[in-house]
């Protein structure tokens, strides 16, 4: 292995994830808005939803720092007898681990005026909640959609991605991926991944030509 090589390996990539790295955008315009109104939301849980890398951890990170809210492992919650934090994010909160669990921390943060904000892929309808309490409550909580990235919100997708792997690129590589690749943020993360292995591997820049041949291995182009 060549120092290049190891040097790049050993820098990785960086997670850009406060409040300064995220991307405002049409998609994610009404999430953010019920994010900035918190402490005064209509019901103790919100529901962020959306499609895989839409922003929605990025999100749920954001609203717990200014919050203080605790980050709690869906398949551990706390049990009756453990102290329940004032404010707590579960990400993802579908497939429910423990739907007792579940509904008991949404009574005690309720009592206390404290919130739950929950993401998932799917709107909670299409959850399978067995308990008839807690499919009421969820099903009362407001529930925000992110939809997919437009062409800006794209492109600046793509630059941040590659800036956290510390890959230069040019506005011509950018432009070609939003205008071939498909449209979703999964793919965008699966793009610039598949670039940094190929570049490290082939000890070149991340090119045109590399991300064509890179789209069209992974058959992302929508033809």
């Amino acid at each position: 292995m060549s120092s290049g090589e190891q040097l790049l390996l050993a820098l990785g990539h960086r997670d850009a994830c406060g409040i300064e790295d995220f991307m405002p955008a049409v998609s994610n315009r009404e999430a953010l808005a019920w994010l900035g109104r918190w402490p005064a939301w209509p019901a103790p849980a919100l529901v962020l939803h959306g499609p895989p890398g839409c922003g929605k951890s990025h999100l749920a990170r954001i609203w717990a720092a200014r919050a203080g809210a605790c980050r709690l492992d869906p398949a551990a919650l706390p049990a009756a007898g453990d102290p329940a934090p004032p404010a707590a994010v579960l990400d993802p909160a579908e497939p429910i681990e423990d739907e007792v669990a579940l509904l008991l921390l949404y009574n005690r943060l309720a009592e206390r005026g404290g919130h739950l904000l929950l993401t998932a892929r799917r709107p909670v309808a299409g959850w399978a909640i067995g308990l008839a309490d807690l499919g009421s409550r969820l099903r009362a909580a407001p529930s925000v959609a992110i939809g997919s990235p437009d062409d800006d919100l794209l492109a600046a997708l793509l630059l941040k991605l590659f800036d956290d792997r510390q890959l230069e690129v040019s506005d011509d590589v950018i432009g070609y991926l939003v205008r071939h690749m498909e449209r979703s943020f999964a793919a965008a993360r699966a793009a610039v991944e598949a670039l940094d292995a190929d570049s490290l591997r082939q000890q070149r820049p991340v090119t045109v030509a590399l991300a064509r041949a890179v789209l069209s291995a992974q058959d992302v182009q929508p033809g």
